[in-house]
């Protein structure tokens, strides 16, 4: 017994020091706080900015207070000190953008980091230099994904659309679709910007799956770590090059559920190929759970 509180000790020694004043983003709910505070306007740490237009922000986003134990990663002296963050889908969660028609064909719920209201001034402060994005993903699994389906649910976006680097489960996108559920549909998959695999390992249930994305923003860069539950993160792949991210390109930083369709046979070969406003989705309540989101710099 006494090995093991020294060794509890030791761990919780090694994770507070990375959660240090090089922090420059924090998304991790602290206790107390109420799931009212997210809204399309929130002043917090992150806006509902993706999802459907017809259902308010905390239909989608639910902070679960005592009845969910959070990553132990971060844990200060072996107790929680953040709430999970429950993020779901259903066949209302359809995106209407700006100025654009509705994205019929995805369903998408995701929080957007920012800080003081402003994300467009977050994302310029934590994309330069060299920056660690952190976040642990956990199984619903009262919510189950249909991994029959592509599911992008971490990525930093610029303007054009492209995703700087990008978390992927399920069965890749492809026109017309392939044999369904893909090789390794139940798996992570770690793209960099021009989408190939850097990294994939398995979806276990039950267990928080800890993320850590190193990217280098003047030597358009990656690295990434990894460990499950409460196990310090090791690096699983080496620093690699990131080139085809335009340089000086910045973007908003997104985590949740973005499902895309399946191919319609139905419809004209230019809506197949229109993955955002066409395609099947079956509409049935999709979720991921997440905590132990914040940016730190080097």
């Amino acid at each position: 017994m006494p090995r093991i509180r020294t060794l509890v000790s030791i761990l919780s020694a090694v994770f507070s020091a990375v959660t240090s004043s090089s922090i420059i983003y924090d998304g991790r709910v602290l206790f107390g706080v109420q799931s009212s505070s997210i809204l399309p306007n929130s002043t917090g740490p992150f806006l509902t900015g993706v999802k459907g237009q017809n259902e308010s922000a905390t239909y989608y986003t639910t902070f679960l207070g005592r009845s969910a134990l959070a990553t132990p990663l971060w844990n200060k002296r072996g107790l929680p000190t953040e709430q999970v963050i429950s993020i779901k889908i259903d066949n209302t969660s359809v995106f209407v953008p700006g100025g654009g028609p509705p994205q019929f064909g995805f369903r998408r719920t995701e929080l957007i980091a920012q800080k003081d209201g402003n994300a467009s001034q977050l994302d310029t402060e934590m994309e330069v230099g060299v920056s660690t994005f952190h976040f642990s993903i956990k199984q619903d699994a009262s919510k189950p994904l249909n991994y029959n389906h592509e599911y992008q649910i971490v990525f930093i976006e610029p303007s054009d659309g492209t995703h700087v680097f990008g978390i992927q489960l399920g069965s890749p996108f492809t026109n017309p679709t392939g044999q369904l559920p893909a090789k390794n549909a139940h798996s992570f998959k770690v793209l960099d910007h021009a989408l190939n695999v850097l990294f994939t390992t398995p979806f276990v249930p039950l267990l928080w799956h800890n993320f850590a994305i190193t990217v280098d923003w003047e030597n358009r860069t990656l690295k990434a770590a990894y460990s499950t539950e409460g196990l310090p993160l090791r690096a699983v792949t080496p620093t690699v090059a990131n080139p085809t991210v335009a340089a000086g390109a910045v973007g908003d930083f997104h985590f949740g559920v973005l499902k895309l369709p399946l191919v319609n046979p139905q419809d004209s070969p230019a809506d197949q190929g229109d993955v955002v406003h066409h395609g099947i989705q079956e509409g049935t309540t999709e979720g991921l759970l997440y905590s132990g989101v914040f940016v730190e710099k080097a």
